[in-house]
């Protein structure tokens, strides 16, 4: 598909992998930006070309009935969504302090099911364009959970699972054009959001929007960025060993 004089909308879109999705998609596109925190976002739009900015927080239900009423009044436009706000806690669920339930629910609800809830809402609106995409940000951790990050693993297999059953209802519909469902999957990127991980050893969040640029070119729409590629591998050839390559294993 085209990748300009589109209308992007970009959640996280204020730091990390979502400001560099923006700064490389506002040379030739309309970028919507949104997230919880203003000044970021605020720096952001005015730093880039064709880039606005909506405070919204995704998990908060008025919020994104405010976003979606905005998009459609002053955005109508709009036809790709990339869902890419995330979030991840590192805990050992053997920790009878971690509090596994209580960062586990918010895991679920910002990686999976405000997805689920901002894609119905937008869903409407963007059949009605010729092209239109939703590009859902999961993660390497999809395919084998690592202990280190329980929630988000569980959070991104569940958004993997929803992104290809997503994809196949809107192919088996009658309703021609088809609303397009990318999948992004990084590995470890060197982002402040995934500091706590080891991030500083990642691949840099320039090389994930360049690689999702190409993927929109080529309409590949499971997207395995960087060493998933290779990992995706040996998860086909042997799940058992995949799990404990990311664990630690050999």
């Amino acid at each position: 598909m085209k990748t300009s004089n589109n209308t992007i909308l970009i959640t996280g879109g204020g730091s990390g992998i979502g400001l560099e999705m923006a700064r490389l998609f506002s040379k030739d596109n309309k970028v919507i930006i949104t997230g919880r925190t203003a000044d970021k976002l605020q720096k952001a739009a005015e730093e880039l070309p064709n880039v606005t900015s909506i405070v919204a927080d995704i998990n908060n239900a008025a919020d994104v009935t405010n976003l979606v009423a905005e998009l459609n009044a002053k955005h109508s436009s709009l036809n790709i969504v990339i869902n890419n706000a995330g979030l991840a806690y590192s805990f050992q669920l053997t920790d009878q302090n971690a509090g596994a339930f209580e960062k586990a629910s918010e895991e679920i609800m910002t990686n999976y099911l405000s997805i689920v809830r901002l894609t119905e809402k937008l869903l409407p609106l963007l059949q009605q364009k010729q092209e239109a995409a939703f590009v859902n940000v999961s993660s390497i951790a999809a395919f084998s959970p690592g202990i280190a990050v329980p929630g988000y693993a569980v959070s991104k297999a569940a958004l993997h699972s929803y992104s290809q059953v997503l994809r196949i209802s809107l192919e088996k519909q009658d309703k021609k054009p088809i609303v397009k469902v990318f999948e992004l999957m990084p590995p470890l990127v060197n982002t402040s959001f995934s500091k706590d991980i080891g991030g500083q050893n990642g691949i840099s969040p320039q090389e994930v929007a360049l690689e999702l640029k190409k993927a929109l070119e080529s309409e590949t729409y499971e997207i395995h960025v960087g060493a998933t590629a290779d990992f995706y591998k040996l998860y086909l050839s042997s799940p058992e060993t995949a799990l404990q390559v990311m664990n630690g294993g050999k």
